[in-house]
């Protein structure tokens, strides 16, 4: 019986015979491949089809009813005080707000960002302390340079006020409600009784040192040996956003910018809050031109000057 060859010297070709080719090359050529399209029926995307709710357009639907019908405005929180009513013999806690030099810097549309809101900016800074793309945002708009900027979504297009419009203290009249946010004090790292409100430990029964310290922060075998999330912990208290809801205005003055509210409101002072129209009470009927001043932005005045 002959002795059987073996193929293994000629179970490939010769390395010459087969030129190598880039790896990089091959990741060129796959980048510049159509990418195969999924059939239009998996997700429900073609015409004539419901729209999922589970996306971008159908969130927008959800939340398009509950959008203001105007934009906000940036204050100042200066400090609180008090309001007697000789009538009633009642003395209300408020909060003094101060708009400072407020304006409309830009806008975000439906078509391009997929959202309408309104960009807003209070206060002055310095050129040498604003960025390089800060600096070309505001001269591409023609605006002052702000030192705070704030987006207030809106419920569509006519919502959004002229580049540059100038925005006082008179938007919100007296008696409406008004939703407020801001960033709460920061207290730093705190314990579990002042940051959860525990009622600590035993002073007695065989307690020694731990009466504000952490008990258990979790079962043994039966709870899966393991610290659950969400549990309740010392760590950072504060410096976080927070919304008060359906504040009252109670006082209103235009001439210094002044907005007084019922109530509270988070944050030190000094510290910058986004007010607009509450959400959970009727909007007011005014006009959406009142409290906006049309003025045109820097740049058409300056050509309107020369």
């Amino acid at each position: 019986m002959p002795p059987k060859t073996s193929m293994r010297l000629f179970s490939l070709p010769p390395r010459f015979l087969c030129p190598s080719v880039p790896r990089s090359f091959v990741r060129t050529i796959r980048t510049i491949q159509p990418r195969q399209k999924t059939p239009l029926d998996r997700f429900q995307s073609g015409n004539g089809l419901p729209i999922l709710d589970s996306s971008k357009t159908g969130s927008f639907l959800r939340k398009e009813p509950m959008m203001p019908l105007r934009t906000g405005a940036l204050a100042t929180k200066k400090g609180m005080t008090a309001i007697f009513d000789p009538t009633t013999s009642q003395r209300t806690a408020c909060t003094v707000l101060q708009l400072d030099r407020c304006q409309v810097v830009g806008h975000k549309r439906r078509e391009i960002h997929g959202y309408w809101a309104v960009q807003v900016g209070s206060g002055t800074k310095e050129a040498r302390n604003v960025t390089r793309p800060e600096r070309g945002h505001f001269a591409a708009n023609g605006v002052p340079l702000k030192r705070d900027v704030a987006e207030f979504r809106v419920k569509n297009e006519a919502a959004l006020p002229e580049i540059g419009s100038i925005i006082s203290a008179d938007l919100f009249q007296e008696g409406q409600f008004v939703d407020v946010r801001g960033t709460t004090r920061g207290m730093g790292f705190a314990g579990g009784m002042k940051r959860h409100g525990w009622g600590g430990q035993p002073a007695s029964h065989g307690n020694s040192k731990t009466h504000r310290a952490m008990g258990s922060s979790g079962g043994g075998q039966g709870s899966g040996s393991r610290v659950h999330p969400g549990k309740s912990m010392p760590g950072n208290m504060g410096a976080e956003g927070q919304t008060i809801q359906s504040l009252k205005i109670m006082k209103v003055d235009r001439e210094n910018g002044i907005v007084v509210v019922h109530g509270a409101v988070p944050g030190p002072k000094k510290g910058v809050l986004k007010v607009q129209d509450a959400i959970k009470k009727p909007w007011p009927e005014v006009d959406l031109s009142i409290g906006v001043s049309t003025m045109g932005s820097t740049s058409e005045k300056l050509e309107a000057a020369v």
